[in-house]
C-alpha cells in the first residue's frame, strides 16, 4: 500500500481590502479627534462654594467715512469718545473694542482713535471683511 502525502493547502486571507479600510477608518479618527477636542488639556479643577461670573461684553466702535462716531449705535462726537469709552468699559474686567473704521479714513483718524483706547488700557480689534467680497 501506497502512501501518498497529503498536499497541503495554504490557507491564504487576502487582506487588500481591509488594509483600505483600515486606512480610511484611521484616517477618520485622526480628523475627528483634532476637531474634538483642539488643544484641550484634561485637568480635574477644585471646587469652590460660589463661583464669579466675569462679563465679557464686546463694545463696537463705529467710525464712517464723514468721521461720525458710535459707541455701540450712540452717535458721539469725538471730544467726548474718550469719556463714553471709559464709562462703557467700566465695569467690564477684560476691555475689548471692535473697531469698525470705513476704509476710506485716513491713517491719521484710525491712530487717533487707537490712542484713545491705548490711554484707557482698552484691547482694540478691528473688524474686517474678506478680501474680494
Amino acid at each position: 500500500m501506497r502512501v501518498g502525502r497529503k498536499k497541503r493547502l495554504d490557507a491564504e486571507v487576502f487582506t487588500s481590502s481591509m488594509n483600505d479600510i483600515m486606512f480610511f477608518l484611521m484616517l477618520f479618527f485622526l480628523i475627528i479627534s483634532t476637531l474634538a477636542n483642539p488643544n484641550v488639556i484634561r485637568v480635574l479643577l477644585p471646587q469652590a462654594g460660589t463661583t464669579d461670573n466675569y462679563s465679557k461684553q464686546d463694545i463696537t466702535l463705529t467710525v464712517t467715512a464723514d468721521k461720525k462716531y458710535f459707541l455701540d449705535s450712540r452717535q458721539v462726537p469725538f471730544d467726548q469718545l474718550e469719556q463714553q469709552l471709559r464709562i462703557a468699559t467700566g465695569g467690564v474686567e477684560e476691555k475689548i473694542v471692535v473697531l469698525r473704521p470705513d476704509a476710506t479714513l485716513t491713517i491719521q483718524d484710525l491712530v487717533d482713535v487707537l490712542q484713545i483706547g491705548a490711554n484707557n488700557n482698552v484691547k482694540m480689534v478691528m473688524s474686517t471683511t474678506k478680501k474680494g467680497i
